[in-house]
């Protein structure tokens, strides 16, 4: 009963509550992005959701576009602008994707939507973790975040979809708010985000 009704009524009641308090920071983040990032303040991917059904996720822009004389991306990061670090550092970038909770897409608690190429890569216990809506947060966040293996990453995801209720979710809200007041587990050791996922050869 929660998972199938109560779960998405929280998720969209809280996700526009959250929106409307927080709407004077979403417009000053948006306005500052707006001229640190050539007019993109946000940013859009496709990602796998339910039963990994493919939706367009939204999030603010925290890098630029910058190339090399190739015409490739430089490598991340070059182009995490000083705006853009401060909102990643405070987590707010994930502020947009309330909007995908309100959509339906996604839910405040569950595993990250992933990108779209690591779909093949999972092995078949892997792939439970998109037996559930996927979350801005989830209980790979609050135990490690970036700082954890992929491996150990999907097992906490995994894990959530077996132990799944209200109480956990609750546990991993509040724990969420605690990290994202400490900055904690932002970033893989030196690196700006998290190394690609390979498959698990």
């Amino acid at each position: 009963m929660y998972p199938q009704f109560f779960k998405p009524l929280i998720d969209k009641t809280i996700a526009l509550i959250i929106l409307i308090i927080t709407l004077p920071i979403t417009l000053f983040v948006a306005g500052l992005l707006y001229f640190y990032n050539d007019r993109k303040p946000f940013f859009f991917q496709y990602r796998p959701g339910l039963h990994s059904h493919i939706f367009r996720i939204w999030k603010f822009k925290t890098m630029n576009d910058r190339v090399n004389s190739k015409g490739e991306l430089l490598p991340d990061h070059k182009r995490l602008t000083p705006v853009g670090k401060w909102v990643r550092k405070t987590s707010l970038d994930e502020l947009p994707q309330l909007i995908n909770v309100l959509l339906g897409n996604m839910s405040l608690v569950g595993p990250r939507p992933l990108l779209v190429e690591y779909l093949p890569l999972y092995n078949p216990h892997q792939q439970r973790r998109h037996d559930v809506k996927p979350g801005i947060t989830g209980w790979a966040q609050v135990n490690g975040r970036n700082a954890i293996s992929w491996q150990q990453k999907f097992e906490y995801d995994v894990w959530y979809v077996e132990n799944l209720s209200f109480l956990l979710d609750l546990k991993i809200l509040w724990l969420t708010a605690m990290k994202v007041v400490k900055s904690e587990g932002v970033n893989a050791s030196q690196t700006t985000t998290m190394e690609k996922f390979m498959g698990n050869n």
